[in-house]
């Protein structure tokens, strides 16, 4: 078999019971299971889960590449980006204080400035969301092209929940990057979330995307739990050496 094939979203692994039968392709598969290895990880506070998600967004945008979601596919392209950062920060010593980076909270004004910057940025993606995926679309498709891809841009139809599809986006693109700088925050964001997409692939139809986001959801949710009892743990630590020092 031409390895290929194995890319090929139309090669099926399993057909899941669900609706009118779901079929799972291998690349669908296996970037599941990636994404599922990275976020795991993540919670446990292991490095190697940005090499799982660097194969998890990968895989996911030659998926989004086939059946043309190109805003999706560009948004997959943040991820790589932001999970090659975190796999750099969280390796590298802090330039402070020579240590590596530490759980922890944000601060008060860090808190509020990244909560009004993504409420605005949700409020503006909600009510440009169209017109704004419709230029990554013909971005991607631009740049695709340029490499011999020979694509032709269909016309895309309304967003079917602007207000939900913004906050997804937007508040994905925040917790990612709390992530790689390993904010509490992140947990929280990506446990909201995580409900969010449930309800809105269920709305859907798309059953098989929408368990898997309950299962990311209890990840999530531990991870929110690790992380809060590491983040007092390293807060008890700090206060000790201020205090022998």
């Amino acid at each position: 078999m031409d390895i290929t094939s194995w890319f090929d979203i139309n090669n099926t692994f399993v057909v899941i019971p669900i609706g009118g039968g779901y079929a799972m392709s291998w690349i669908e598969m296996i970037g599941t299971l990636f994404g599922l290895l990275c976020i795991w990880c993540a919670s446990q506070e292991k490095i190697i889960n940005y090499l799982f998600g660097l194969i998890n967004v990968t895989l996911f945008g030659i998926i989004f590449y086939q059946i043309q979601l190109y805003g999706l596919l560009i948004l997959q392209l943040f991820f790589f980006c932001a999970n090659i950062y975190g796999w750099y920060a969280w390796s590298r010593p802090d330039a402070m204080n020579g240590e590596a980076l530490k759980v922890r909270w944000l601060a008060k004004d860090k808190l509020i400035k990244t909560s009004v910057i993504s409420v605005i940025a949700i409020m503006l993606l909600t009510v440009f969301i169209d017109p704004f995926f419709s230029v990554l679309a013909s971005l991607a498709v631009g740049v695709l092209n340029t490499f011999g891809a020979s694509i032709t841009l269909s016309a895309l139809d309304p967003d079917a929940f602007p207000f939900w599809d913004a906050a997804i986006t937007v508040l994905s693109v925040v917790a990612q990057i709390l992530m790689t700088r390993k904010y509490v925050e992140n947990w929280i964001l990506w446990v909201v979330i995580n409900i969010i997409s449930v309800g809105v692939y269920a709305a859907q139809g798309v059953y098989a995307m929408s368990i898997e986001y309950v299962i990311l959801l209890f990840i999530a949710l531990n991870g929110t739990k690790e992380w809060i009892q590491t983040a007092k743990a390293n807060t008890s630590e700090l206060e000790y050496r201020e205090r022998v020092l």
